[in-house]
């Protein structure tokens, strides 16, 4: 009994760890650190590394791209390292949420692909290539990194499933590309009406 109470407490702080690691902007802190306009003020005003790109700085948007794969992926390490498989999953989806609704900056953040691939990468290398190899090839063709980055998410559970998890991870990971999709609900509109704006497009 015992056992059980330490281990959800420590699952607890994990997740907490988790969410709190999302929670930085690497946008932010990147656009700051090469005086570069607050990223949220710009463009679709996400701060993400599509839109850090528009400011027409690729050091920027390279660091922001990086920093925001590298919470995942420390979420998720810190996560089995420490309690296995089950809460790492679970890691990564309170990395991501961190990332959507940051506590640092007023609960209004990024739409969370970066993280969530990282995130993956760290939990299977092998979903990751072949979700990675969907998102470049859909970005390749039509140079739409919203639709490449739904293309790559809607895989990751099917892919998931097929290398043998189990329902909890499949879960998790489903919350996960189902917060993506959600966050990215007006880029599809925008798509549907061709009105997004293609990878490497300034703003107006």
């Amino acid at each position: 009994m015992l056992q059980d109470v330490a281990f959800w407490a420590a699952a607890a702080a994990a997740l907490l760890a988790a969410y709190l690691i999302g929670s930085l902007s690497c946008a932010i802190l990147s656009c700051r650190l090469l005086g570069l306009p607050d990223p949220r003020g710009i463009g679709s005003g996400n701060p993400g590394a599509t839109n850090v790109l528009r400011t027409g700085d690729r050091r920027a948007a390279i660091i922001t791209l990086l920093g925001d794969a590298g919470k995942g992926v420390l979420a998720v390490l810190l996560a089995r390292a420490w309690l296995g498989e089950t809460v790492a999953a679970l890691a990564a989806l309170a990395a991501v949420a961190g990332h959507v609704w940051p506590v640092y900056h007023g609960f209004k953040g990024g739409k969370g692909v970066a993280t969530a691939l990282g995130a993956l990468a760290a939990f299977e290398p092998a979903a990751f290539l072949a979700a990675g190899a969907l998102w470049l090839a859909v970005a390749w063709l039509w140079r739409y990194a919203s639709a490449a980055s739904l293309a790559a998410l809607a895989g990751t559970v099917p892919l998931l499933w097929g290398l043998g998890h189990g329902p909890v991870v499949l879960a998790a990971f489903f919350a996960v590309a189902v917060l993506v999709a959600w966050r990215h609900r007006d880029n599809v509109r925008r798509l549907i009406r061709g009105e997004e704006r293609r990878i490497g497009e300034k703003a107006a």
